[in-house]
């Protein structure tokens, strides 16, 4: 079952008819709605639309330029991935580097502590890897109200070429309850008779099977619907995906919160064409991929089974 691109489809839709006329400081123009939401239940499969066809491994070169903490261009550029060069050449920036964004922020955000000693008043310069200490949160207190990543530093703003448009995002978990052990035990095992099963708890624990679900939401400032948020829905699954592998998880439920939803005002035309396609079923991810392996990781490792879509709609990216 696919409901994600009927949602999506939706969103289109709703833009087009309630959306007001706004300015944007790209000078194109917008038509935008503001607070929205999208959900989607992991269980129908790896959230890629497939109305249009999505830049898969550009997704993934892209999160897993953020996962290693780095900012610097190059490695978008190795894995022919160029989607961050119009705001880096807006930026006038020629060392490569993009600033203190995402990669910076989730993986190393530092602050200064003052401390004082009898010599006098000293700066203490600490920093923060926000999704290693999420990782460590999840495994010892997964009912935490606190599983958050930040990426809108404020005191930092300035030295970004682009503030981030998908500002944080927060992790819930669940405990799976004996019926949904059960499929994955059956998964697991290869069994396909409608049978009712029974396994003890040691035979779940010997085969690994998770105990809990685990779901994501995160928040956006500003949406560039036609062309970024399938993009961004992708993303936020895969980086699901791999936190659930990391501490042994079930991806339960992914949820976007959409501040400034809108289309530009050249991507409207391409948007009708998109809300009159009919999806397909949805793929699914394949992956083992590991935290502590994932600067040695490359799109290749992830792979979608299954995906079918439409072509491509083409549309200029505003910068």
């Amino acid at each position: 079952m696919n409901t994600l691109d009927k949602k999506y489809q939706e969103l289109l839709q709703d833009i087009i008819d309630n959306g007001v006329q706004k300015s944007d400081r790209t000078g194109t123009g917008t038509i935008s709605v503001f607070g929205r939401q999208i959900r989607h239940n992991m269980k129908q499969g790896f959230p890629a639309l497939t109305t249009k066809k999505l830049a898969w491994k550009q997704v993934v070169s892209e999160l897993l330029w953020f996962l290693t903490g780095q900012t610097n261009i190059a490695f978008l550029h190795k894995h022919k991935n160029h989607i961050w060069d119009g705001d880096y050449e807006k930026s006038g920036r020629t060392d490569g580097d993009l600033g203190p964004i995402y990669g910076k922020q989730w993986r190393n955000w530092e602050y200064k502590e003052a401390w004082e000693n009898g010599f006098g008043v000293h700066l203490k310069e600490t920093k923060i890897d926000q999704i290693q200490n999420l990782i460590n949160e999840l495994k010892t207190n997964p009912d935490s109200r606190r599983l958050m990543v930040n990426a809108w530093n404020v005191g930092e703003l300035d030295q970004m070429v682009l503030p981030p448009c998908h500002y944080g995002f927060q992790i819930y978990t669940r405990e799976l309850d004996e019926t949904e052990r059960v499929v994955l035990m059956d998964k697991k095992l290869g069994v396909t008779e409608n049978l009712p099963a029974y396994y003890t708890e040691d035979e779940m624990v010997k085969n690994n099977i998770p105990k809990r679900a685990i779901s994501l939401i995160w928040n956006q400032r500003s949406v560039d619907t036609f062309l970024g948020l399938p993009f961004n829905i992708a993303s936020y699954g895969l980086l699901l995906h791999i936190i659930a592998n990391e501490v042994n998880m079930v991806p339960d439920e992914l949820i976007g919160n959409l501040g400034d939803t809108h289309l530009y005002s050249n991507h409207i035309e391409q948007a009708k064409e998109q809300i009159g396609r009919t999806s397909f079923d949805l793929p699914q991810l394949k992956t083992q991929a590991k935290m502590d392996g994932i600067c040695c990781n490359v799109p290749d490792d992830f792979v979608l089974e299954g995906y079918q879509s439409h072509p491509t709609i083409k549309a200029t990216l505003s910068n």
